[in-house]
């Protein structure tokens, strides 16, 4: 079904029962987050909030919360993107069935953007930044945030939506020392398209021009965090997803979505910051306050009927955008492994906060006339893997090779069984140190500053890993994770001084033990919570870790300038005194909502 606007989707939903209406008043502090996290953890439907506390507008959330309901929404040209995917990376296909691609010629005219002379007041009306659902969604955050813009920017060197940019990056529209209704803050982080505007506007010392985008159909939304090759538009990309060409116009210099239910215009000043945050992320810590470009309002426009606004609440994975990235995961299919020759699969682990983390399988074909098995393409395929793009914002690498082709990054444990199975310790831990790593993990020395490690593992293996946990911890808090991976509880972190004595004394207590069946112990502050499941071991172990900082070994040596270690790796996953606080919901919201409603799933 083709959607006009957001309305005819949420439509859509409810007539096939995949909509829900709280008619009650709710309030945008606390209140609003709160019920989108009961609802999405229960699998339920979109959430239609119909009565806002001092509020005349409705909101919308949970509407990407299932991967079968965005694949619902999409199902008229799910799979004519999916062509269009096949064609970028096999051109030769369409020669070869070329009656199977007749639909994507339709696809490319919906992806051509529709410039219309009108005038916005005929669409909207003009309202302030006071008037719009102002949600915060963690205790601690800083104000009210927008979690589903669509920031549009454009290069001021070749004006036109041909050469634009729209992305997702949070807005903050209140709180700090933002001056209600003139200032809102914008966050971006590293490699994101706008920070190239914006350069390009600095250099000659004028202001960048930005609307945001808020609601419009539904592939609007997606098509800013889809992570397209360089020079293909979102708007292309949202018009051929949709169905429906991407209606814009011009008001006062600033391009206005004509299908968006909301528009904040403004712009951006040469080196103008102010605070921005505290912010709950998806890694499921708060991201603090930092200075961030300030965006002055120009103007706020609201869609004249049934303007909805949507929005969603990250926190600890998974959320609704753990859906996000499984629909764009079943729009590319193979599109990463031709970017990236000898790539066969990735997972940037969702659990683990996505950009923690990431599980590759790549090839081997180098030297197959050697006898010894051991990573050499691996090697390559990381280093293109850490260069492209947002994953060279990964902090852990986890990349073997599998001739048996049985493998899959999406079993997790059985992948880190067959990697710990084979690597070896003295030779295949690979650091990049002093990097960029991800602006929301607090794990590093410093805002996007931090490490990288590669750990890399092909050949036969060396050794059977333990199912038990040794016998010389029995005196210890030690947890079985998976085999050959314990959790094992310490004191609290005080000092990466006070850490070297401690892991020194535990490499003292392990070093003569008969321990090559162990290949991991992550040290922690709960043994029980982290080896509790699958998940809380990703989230700890990967969010709580610096590479450079956080890895330690059983008999570790440096030759060379290669470390390495003859025993069981050590990561040290605990609380450090400079991370970002774990978010934990209000307990009386939390008793507010419980009699406040009764939803259905």
């Amino acid at each position: 079904m083709v959607y006009k606007n957001l309305y005819d989707c949420l439509v859509d939903l409810e007539k096939n029962g995949q909509l829900i209406r709280i008619k009650e008043e709710v309030d945008p502090n606390l209140e609003m987050a709160a019920i989108h996290l009961r609802v999405h953890e229960a699998g339920g439907k979109a959430v239609l909030f119909e009565k806002i506390k001092d509020c005349n507008y409705q909101a919308v959330s949970n509407i990407f919360g299932t991967l079968e309901r965005s694949k619902f929404i999409f199902r008229e040209n799910f799979t004519n993107i999916q062509k269009l995917v096949e064609v970028k990376n096999n051109p030769a296909k369409v020669l070869k069935h070329p009656f199977k691609y007749l639909s994507l010629a339709k696809a490319a005219w919906s992806s051509l953007p529709k410039k219309l002379n009108t005038n916005v007041y005929n669409h909207f009306d003009e309202i302030t930044i006071d008037k719009l659902p102002l949600i915060k969604h963690w205790p601690m955050d800083g104000g009210a945030f927008v979690t589903l813009p669509q920031v549009y920017s454009e290069d001021i060197d070749n004006p036109g939506v041909e050469n634009s940019n729209l992305g997702m990056y949070r807005i903050q529209l209140s709180g700090n020392d933002y001056v209600l209704n003139k200032e809102i803050g914008l966050h971006y982080q590293l490699h994101r398209g706008i920070g190239v505007h914006q350069t390009k506007a600095n250099n000659k010392n004028i202001p960048l021009k930005v609307s945001v985008f808020v609601g419009g159909p539904p592939s609007h939304s997606l098509a800013a965090v889809m992570p397209l090759p360089e020079g293909l538009s979102e708007l292309n990309f949202a018009g051929a997803l949709g169905g429906k060409r991407f209606n814009y116009t011009y008001h006062d210099g600033y391009c206005i979505s004509l299908d968006a239910d909301f528009v904040i215009t403004g712009e951006v000043y040469p080196n103008e910051n102010k605070p921005e945050g505290p912010f709950g992320d998806h890694l499921g810590y708060y991201s603090l306050k930092h200075d961030f470009p300030v965006m002055r309002v120009h103007k706020v426009f609201a869609k004249k009927k049934n303007a909805i606004w949507p929005f969603t609440v990250v926190g600890r994975p998974p959320q609704e955008d753990t859906a996000f990235g499984d629909l764009i995961h079943e729009l590319t299919g193979s599109a990463l492994s031709h970017e990236i020759p000898g790539l066969k699969a990735l997972n940037a682990v969702d659990a683990a906060g996505v950009h923690p983390l990431l599980l590759a399988i790549g090839s081997e074909r180098y030297t197959p006339y050697l006898k010894e098995k051991k990573p050499t393409e691996l090697l390559t395929i990381s280093n293109r893997i850490l260069g492209t793009g947002q994953l060279s914002l990964a902090k852990f690498l986890f990349i073997t090779a599998d001739d048996a082709n049985k493998l899959s990054v999406n079993n997790i444990e059985a992948f880190f069984t067959h990697c710990l199975e084979r690597i070896d310790f003295t030779r295949d831990i690979h650091f990049q140190t002093k990097t960029s790593i991800d602006t929301l993990d607090y794990s590093g020395t410093g805002l996007n500053s931090g490490s990288k490690v590669v750990l890399a593992s092909y050949g036969d293996v060396l050794r059977t890993l333990c199912e038990e946990i040794p016998s010389c911890f029995k005196n210890e808090k030690a947890s079985l994770v998976m085999p050959g991976v314990i959790t094992l509880q310490k004191n609290k972190f005080v000092s990466y001084e006070e850490t070297k004595k401690e892991m020194h004394e535990l490499n003292n207590q392990l070093k003569s033990e008969t321990l090559e069946n162990l290949a991991l112990i992550i040290v922690c502050d709960d043994a029980n919570f982290v080896a509790n499941t699958l998940n809380n071991f990703l989230w700890v172990t990967f969010t709580r870790s610096n590479p450079s900082h956080d890895i330690y070994g059983v008999n570790s040596f440096i030759e060379n300038k290669h470390w390495g270690c003859k025993g069981s790796l050590i990561i040290d996953a605990r609380i450090k005194s400079h991370h970002a606080p774990p978010m934990v919901k209000d307990d009386a919201v939390e008793k507010r909502i419980d009699s406040l409603i009764e939803y259905k799933n």
